[in-house]
């Protein structure tokens, strides 16, 4: 049994992201819930966020037990990005990039269906 939560468009670059989804992947969620309240990144507290939206779809949707789950797939991946101009020397002007991501975690607790 797998349930899965996503956050669309957040303000918040798919590299970075990816870096904290590297620390979780693969653990327990009672685990990865507590290494997330402990990373100073932002992406931390966004993915957490998620996390624990996944863990009460999976409690309320399918009656799991939250002892059990393991986060199976977290994929980070790039969204569209805003585009910005920044005013430069004789009328000129450059772009800014910001960027966003897609955020989607999968939990499960390991046993086919």
């Amino acid at each position: 049994m797998e349930t899965s939560a996503t956050l669309r468009g957040v303000r918040l670059s798919a590299q970075k992201g990816r870096l904290v989804a590297d620390l979780v992947r693969g653990m327990p969620v009672a685990r990865a819930l507590d290494v997330l309240a402990f990373s100073p990144k932002k992406g931390a507290r966004i993915i957490r966020k998620v996390l624990e939206s996944a863990i009460a779809n999976a409690e309320h949707n399918d009656g799991a037990d939250i002892d059990e789950l393991r986060v199976t797939t977290i994929c980070v991946d790039k969204a569209a990005t805003l585009k910005r101009m920044s005013a430069r020397a004789k009328g000129r002007g450059n772009t800014i990039g910001k960027q966003s991501c897609h955020v989607r975690i999968v939990v499960g607790d390991g046993k086919a269906a």
